[in-house]
Order: C-alpha cells, then structure tokens, then sequence
C-alpha cells in the first residue's frame, strides 16, 4: 500500500468529519484541465464543452473565466442552469420530443441573452419544432445529427440528411446552424487507430458538408467529437470542440489515453467498514455510491492499486486482497471512479479540497431533469 498516501494529492488533511461515501473535487487539478483544453483547441472560441460530466455552475464559471462563451448539454435541467450562468450559447445534444420542444422555446423566451439550439435527426422532429416555435413566438437553432458510427441517434450522411438540411434551412421560425456529429464509439487506445478511424468517419461528414455547399446551402459550423478524439479533430479548421470528461477526468478514461494531459479531478472518500472472511474487505461504495453500469473493476485505488473488486450491491463493494488481514476496519479510502459522469450525479453536492483542506461545497445543480430553485 502507498505509503505516501498522507502526502498523496488526493488525501485529506482531516477526514473525522467527512462522512462517508463524499465526493471530493479538486478545483486547482480543475482549472489545470481548462488550461490543457486551451491549449488543444488553440483559442477559446473553438471550444463549445460538455457539462453533462460535472453539472455545476462554479465550473461553468471556471470556464467563463478564461473566455469560454458556448457549452453543450444533455437536458434541459443543464440547458436551464447555463443560461441562470449567462452563458452566450447553449446547444441541447439531445433530440427533443413531447413537451420538451415547448419546454426548450420557453427557456429561450425566459433567458433572451442566451442563444439556445437543439438537435434534429428528423423531418417529424423538425416540424414538431417550428409549429412550437411559432406558437411560443420565438426562434431557436436547430443542427442537423449526423449519425457517423456511434448508431445512437443522427441520421447518416447522405440524400435523406440533405433533404433534412433544406428544410432545415427554410423554416420560417428556426436558424439552421449546422452539423453535429459525436463519435464516441472511436476510442481505440492506440492514438494511431483511433485518428484513422476518426479521420475515415469525418470524410462522410466533409464530402456531406461539400453537397450543400453546391446546393447554396450555409453551413455557419460544425461541432464534433467527445474526449476521446477532441485532439484529432482539434487539427480541422472550422470545426467546434466539445469535449466534457475532460474537466474532471476519470480512471478508465486515465487508464485508455494515458497521453492525453488531463488529470483525475474528482474521488469518492470512502471508508473500510467490515472484513467478513479471510482475503476479502468491504468498503461503503455501492452502486448507489458510485458509477457501476460497467463490468469490474468500477474504481482505481490508488492506495491499493492491486486489487480484485469482486462484487457489488446497493451500498457495499467487497474486494479481495492479499493484505486484506492487515488492513484496518475504519480505514479511509480514496476512489477514482472508473466512469466519473454518472458518479457525479449520485450527490447533491461535492465537497471542494485545497491543499488537503476542505474548503466548502459546490452543488450538482442540474442532477436531476428539473432544477430545484
């Protein structure tokens, strides 16, 4: 076990009144991470990043700070606490249907300082969109999905996207934007597949982009790419970056692109609460506690890298250990989570850690569909 864990920059000075499972955020580790996507994008105006990861609005501020004015989101909880920022744009990655299309009009006649837009993959969409719009007496922007691989939503590139994009482009309450397209199927950990892979998808994109320009057709822009290929896209002009794991990083992602230049922001504190047979622990981490949609292992102990975590359940992790003996009932973990979005989430709010103090809390404001005033 890492005998420096004291010293670790993860570690708390004073953990008697943290209780346990906490999330703990590292807003320094934070800001180092805006900095390395400044650095890949070139200019804060390339970046338009995700806040489905973290969904709180000190980050978006951290973000503000150093000149990034566009973000994307996935529900209009997080489309809501960006414009409460004052966010300049905000594009809802998600494909609006039912009473959400209203929902979305009424936010942009709520918050007119900021410009607001959606996605369509589809002329049923598009026409729900326009006939709300007209009612609610605004306009929104619309970018057309294009489906490139990830065979989530989107509509592949092709004569049916382009009869889409017309009528994108000539509906009387709507501004046609662009494309949209997110590739998070290319995560190849070898840099080298995942650029040709990402390279072989994009060609669709730029030869579609290419058939309405003939047409006459404006295409303002094109937002592309998640974490995993923001670097490789970062090298296309004309192209908008939205990464969003990269603000708080996790392990899974650490572990598939240790190249890429981001650190782990976030751990769950977590405590050893019983050991009930030789070789095995249990600590307070269920799955209610932290992400586990993903097989083993759903966490990285730094303090105890070598590990077989061999079940889960609401509110226990057992793991098996060959020091599991020797390891004391009460004992103070730190756990990076294999996948941090869906972690976020399972806390009202995070803990803040400066220099091994705690230094306050920031609230996960859009954790749920609706945000609570």
């Amino acid at each position: 076990m890492d005998p420096e864990t004291q010293n670790s920059w993860y570690a708390l000075k004073d953990t008697e009144q943290i209780d346990s499972p906490a999330l703990l955020i590292y807003p320094e580790r934070i800001a180092y991470n805006i900095g390395q996507m400044l650095k890949i994008a070139g200019s804060p105006d390339r970046l338009r990043p995700h806040i489905k990861t973290h969904k709180m609005a000190e980050i978006i501020g951290l973000q503000q700070e150093v000149g990034i004015r566009k973000f994307k989101c996935a529900t209009l909880a997080e489309a809501e606490l960006l414009a409460r920022c004052k966010a300049g744009d905000v594009l809802v990655a998600y494909p609006l249907i039912g009473p959400g299309i209203r929902r979305m009009a009424r936010l942009q006649k709520k918050y007119p300082h900021t410009r607001f837009s959606c996605l369509v993959d589809n002329l049923n969409a598009l026409n729900a969109l326009e006939k709300t719009c007209e009612a609610e007496g605004v306009r929104l922007g619309v970018f057309i999905d294009l489906n490139v691989g990830m065979n989530r939503t989107g509509i592949s590139p092709g004569p049916r996207a382009a009869e889409l994009y017309r009528s994108m482009s000539s509906a009387s309450h709507l501004d046609c934007r662009g494309i949209h397209l997110y590739d998070g199927h290319l995560r190849n950990p070898d840099r080298a597949v995942r650029e040709k892979d990402c390279d072989t998808a994009f060609k669709s994109v730029e030869t579609f982009r290419e058939t309405l320009r003939k047409e006459g057709l404006n295409v303002p822009v094109i937002i592309a790419g998640g974490s995993p290929t923001f670097p490789i896209h970062a090298k296309r002009e004309g192209v908008e970056l939205s990464p969003g794991t990269t603000l708080l990083w996790d392990a899974r992602y650490g572990a598939q692109f240790p190249v890429m230049p981001f650190l782990p922001a976030a751990v769950v504190l977590c405590r050893l609460i019983s050991k009930p047979a030789q070789g095995i622990f249990c600590l307070d981490l269920g799955h209610k506690a932290v992400a586990a949609e993903m097989d083993f292992p759903r966490i990285y102990l730094p303090q105890l890298p070598e590990n077989k975590q061999i079940s889960q359940s609401e509110e226990h992790l057992v793991i098996e250990s060959e020091i599991a003996d020797t390891l004391p009932v009460g004992m103070v973990f730190y756990a990076i989570p294999m996948h941090i979005c869906p972690t976020v989430i399972k806390y009202p709010k995070a803990l803040t850690v400066e220099q091994g103090v705690v230094t306050g809390s920031w609230k996960i404001a859009a954790r749920d569909y609706h945000l609570q005033d």
